[in-house]
């Protein structure tokens, strides 16, 4: 149960991290709602009972100043998750350098500020830290060179840190989305062609919502899951690992 925890969420204005921030909060945790626009933040989460920080995750000191100060005014961290996160859609020979910088920058590298300050952060008996993938990173998908690249460097981070932090309780685990329903994701789900054409991609026929995989975040957060980790979960409607009969 998350009753009495708290949990950092970094991207907390997006789809699935505002998603995750509903659900941490109607099980009894006290959320730190983490995000750079306090507006947009402010729309997604109107109503649920949280603590805002506003930062710019592409800075490591602000991720440090919200975990500390998430810890010295809310009592021992018991999770953080990051949903930080940028999606483009270009083959490598188009990609820019500023467009390969930034998608390194907001998808893999605020993961490993987040990791770093959480396990700073800990009490000694250990927490759960949770990354979001993509199942980009898992199966060849033409024109997501940059952002395929970026996410497989989360799977390994995740691997990695879970095998680092095992002796001190600390659980390392990612989820690895198909094509989800998320305002970042508008200029696909908003167009009937690409829905049609992506949702054949998924064995099971359409694509995610951002509860779905919230879910299975606040799963892997819970501590009732504390034999789980190192685990790359695909929550993706089985576009990795799945062909659909034709």
């Amino acid at each position: 149960m998350k009753t009495g925890r708290t949990y950092v969420v970094l991207g907390a204005s997006g789809g699935i991290g505002s998603a995750l921030c509903r659900r941490l909060a109607e099980e009894g945790a006290t959320v730190i709602a983490a995000a750079r626009d306090q507006a947009k933040l402010q729309e997604r989460l109107a109503g649920v009972p949280v603590v805002e920080s506003i930062l710019d995750p592409t800075r490591p000191e602000e991720i440090d100043r919200c975990l500390r100060e998430a810890v010295e005014q809310h009592g021992p961290l018991g999770g953080a998750a990051n949903c930080v996160g940028s999606l483009l859609l270009k083959p490598a020979h188009l990609t820019t350098d500023e467009e390969w910088s930034r998608t390194l920058a907001l998808n893999l590298t605020t993961c490993f500020h987040l990791l770093r300050a959480a396990v700073r952060s800990f009490p000694p008996e250990g927490g759960s830290i949770v990354l979001v993938a993509s199942a980009a990173a898992r199966v060849g998908l033409a024109n997501h060179e940059a952002i395929a690249a970026a996410k497989g460097g989360v799977i390994g981070l995740c691997l990695a840190a879970a095998a680092s932090y095992a002796s001190r309780g600390i659980r390392v685990n990612c989820v690895a989305p198909g094509l989800t329903r998320t305002p970042l994701t508008a200029r696909i789900t908003g167009s009937e062609g690409s829905m049609r054409t992506t949702s054949a991609m998924h064995a099971l026929g359409r694509i995610g919502e951002a509860e779905e995989v919230a879910s299975g975040l606040a799963w892997l957060l819970d501590p009732e899951q504390g034999w789980v980790t190192g685990q790359v979960i695909g929550i993706d409607g089985g576009l990795a690992r799945v062909r659909p009969k034709s």
